[in-house]
């Protein structure tokens, strides 16, 4: 036997193992959670003892170590941003709570310094699990190779020592080990990671190949093309780094008012304690003048103007299947103007399925018993394909033969042999090539071309050497994948493009199908093709909302203004650089969320306008006048109070119910 086909058992265990180990960041690794956490332990046992009573020396200090651990880290950012003439608005939350604790609001203090330490935590967690992700990518592609030398023989090197020239031997069910081209054998490749295809790819002489991607049943001497520090799959790490990197940066709408309004009220608040003291006042009376403006004009009002809301729609969405990762994203997703969608996995299920059953007249067979001599001579095939058609078998309940003599030819198909006959299942441009001109041949290829047309896969079932019928095989369309465009459609003002790697036969099928016109129809792309249609749209002043699925989107999903991932079928890599996830793959939720987004941000503004009242009234109450502190901390606590259950309304699924409506 040749030695092309012989693993050895470390080769055999290497390509046994297909899914590349997932890193995965503790959140205990990260110093901001654990100091995030010893301050809301802090907090937790502290506020027990002061509610019941206990004296101040017994819960004072344990509030006092919630400040430290809590607001350290904030306040030398918030420093540090200072030193650069910018106000940032933790050092104004941290300030806020130090003003709340002179004026012995010690609790409430606490509580804001545990809020931002958390806040912080979460946020240092999601960067971290990003750059798990982007980092695992690099997982798929092998750490060896096989290198052969000119006499022929072979040596084991590190993928990073091979050089462009150099010819390695890829073994069945191991993974490519560099870019390059098949300078001999045959077998079918399956590229999902970088292309998207759905199918795996006939590969030999002449055929390029990619780095990361799994080899199927035969064997490939591949000569290198790229190092591999410039693979399709380390470009493919690259750019979505890059594109992490360089997005602009995204914050809440209040919290760029909040940049202005913090630095207002910072000299606003000396102002109110120095321009009495200047006219003779008395210290602790300028003092609390000061401390009650403080308290009244701190944007706490504000800021939950903002947040209930969007929390809420967060709450909301995810009770109905989409993972919003934080509020800056749902509200972003209501400022969405273009969509760009991946077609396999994303509007197509990304399953295959027999969708034809074509007996050829004279054949003698009905749909049943064709199908069931497929089933039979496919059964021990691992083909995605051939999976389809045994699993076409069992759902309709047939029985099926046994079968010997299986042999498999990578690009081509099987043969074994059922019930006495030679069966033949394959590509019918290959198997009907040695049929001559005969009619049943002639009807086949017919039959494989309007198959093929309608942008199914063609597969030819021969008996004997004659050829006996044609199955088709298809991606189902997901039920929701139209009325889904149609609604984006409504929202957007705009039909969303399709992008995708698969052939642009398939893509145009399944475009025409969904409601997507020609001109908004990208096909085989690459991952880099995917950004750069992105960027075009992006140039044209769109905020574009990507949904895809897989490692091939994930750059695309990192560059664009919103991503959303496939959670099911989804690979590691795009539902971390998602910004939010579509947890039970039902593609209808996405235009819901984006008009929930939409809402969100209307109540958003409603709630700035009664934050701006109650904050004005009282300001100008303690300036004018003289305020009670205790009424300006009531007054305070009731715009908070008010608008934070106004912000708590998008938590009724009546909420969810009435996005929709809006999408139609």
């Amino acid at each position: 036997m040749p030695s092309d086909l012989i693993q050895r058992p470390e080769q055999a265990a290497v390509a046994a193992s297909r899914t590349a180990p997932k890193r995965r960041t503790r959140i205990f690794a990260l110093t901001e959670a654990r100091w995030a956490a010893a301050a809301l332990v802090l907090f937790l046992i502290a506020l027990p003892l002061q509610l019941t009573g206990a004296p101040a020396w017994a819960w004072g200090p344990l509030y006092a170590a919630a400040y430290v651990t809590g607001g350290w880290e904030p306040a030398w950012a918030g420093l540090t941003t200072l030193r650069e003439k910018t106000l940032d608005v933790d050092l104004l939350m941290i300030l806020a709570a130090i003003g709340a604790a002179s004026i012995g609001q010690v609790m409430d203090g606490a509580l804001l310094i545990v809020i931002f330490a958390t806040s912080g935590a979460l946020e240092a967690l999601a960067t971290a699990r990003t750059q798990d992700a982007v980092r695992g990518l690099l997982d798929l592609a092998p750490t060896t190779a096989t290198r052969l030398a000119d006499d022929g023989s072979e040596s084991t090197v590190p993928t990073g020592d091979l050089v462009v020239g150099d010819t390695i031997l890829v073994r069945p069910g191991e993974r490519v080990g560099a870019d390059g081209r098949v300078v001999t054998g045959a077998s079918e490749v399956d590229q999902a990671t970088i292309t998207g295809e759905p199918l795996p790819v006939a590969k030999e002489a002449g055929d390029e190949v990619f780095a990361g991607t799994l080899n199927g049943t035969g064997a490939l001497r591949v000569k290198v093309e790229r190092d591999a520090s410039d693979s399709v799959i380390a470009r493919i790490v690259a750019m979505v780094e890059e594109a992490s990197e360089t997005k602009a940066p995204t914050q809440l709408f209040i919290e760029k008012v909040e940049q202005r309004y913090s630095l207002g009220m910072v000299f606003a608040t000396l102002a109110v304690f120095l321009v009495p003291l200047a006219f003779g006042a008395d210290l602790t009376g300028s003092l609390l003048r000061a401390m009650t403006f403080m308290i009244v004009a701190s944007p706490c009002a504000v800021v939950l103007a903002t947040m209930p809301s969007l929390l809420s729609a967060i709450a909301n969405a995810g009770r109905h299947g989409v993972l919003v990762k934080s509020a800056v994203v749902m509200e972003r997703l209501g400022q969405v103007d273009a969509v760009a969608l991946d077609k396999t996995g994303t509007l197509t299920e990304g399953t295959h399925r027999v969708t034809d059953i074509r007996p050829l007249d004279g054949s003698g067979l009905t749909e049943d018993t064709l199908l069931a001599l497929a089933a039979a001579a496919e059964h021990p095939s691992e083909h995605p394909l051939a999976r389809a058609i045994v699993d076409a078998a069992r759902t309709r309940g047939l029985a099926i033969a046994d079968m010997r003599d299986f042999t498999s030819t990578p690009g081509v198909g099987v043969t074994a042999t059922v019930d006495g006959h030679t069966v033949g299942v394959g590509a019918p441009a290959r198997l009907l090539d040695g049929n001559g001109d005969t009619g049943s041949a002639r009807a086949a290829e017919a039959a494989a071309g309007r198959m093929e047309d309608g942008g199914r896969t063609a597969v030819v079932v021969l008996r004997d050497g004659a050829p006996v019928g044609l199955l088709g095989i298809a991606d189902r369309l997901r039920p929701d994948a139209a009325a889904t465009v149609a609604a984006l459609t409504v929202l957007t003002g705009s039909p969303p493009v399709l992008v995708t790697g698969d052939n642009p036969r398939a893509a145009a099928r399944l475009a025409a199908e969904v409601g997507i016109t020609g001109d908004d129809v990208h096909a085989a792309l690459l991952p880099q093709d995917k950004v750069e249609a992105v960027r075009r749209l992006e140039a044209r002043g769109c905020k574009v909302l990507v949904i895809g699925d897989g490692v091939n989107d994930a750059p695309a999903l990192a560059a664009a203004h919103t991503g959303i991932a496939m959670g099911r079928a989804g690979s590691d890599l795009a539902l971390e650089t998602a910004d939010a996830v579509i947890v039970r793959d039902e593609l209808a939720t996405v235009p819901t969320v984006v008009s929930l987004s939409r809402a969100a941000r209307r109540l958003v503004v409603q709630n700035l306008v009664i934050a701006a009242v109650f904050i004005s009234g009282l300001v100008i109450w303690d300036l004018t006048g003289h305020l009670p502190l205790p009424l300006g901390v009531l007054g305070h606590e009731g715009s908070t109070v008010i608008v934070g259950l106004n912000g708590l309304r998008l938590l009724r699924d009546a909420a969810w119910t009435r996005a929709a409506k809006d999408t139609r």
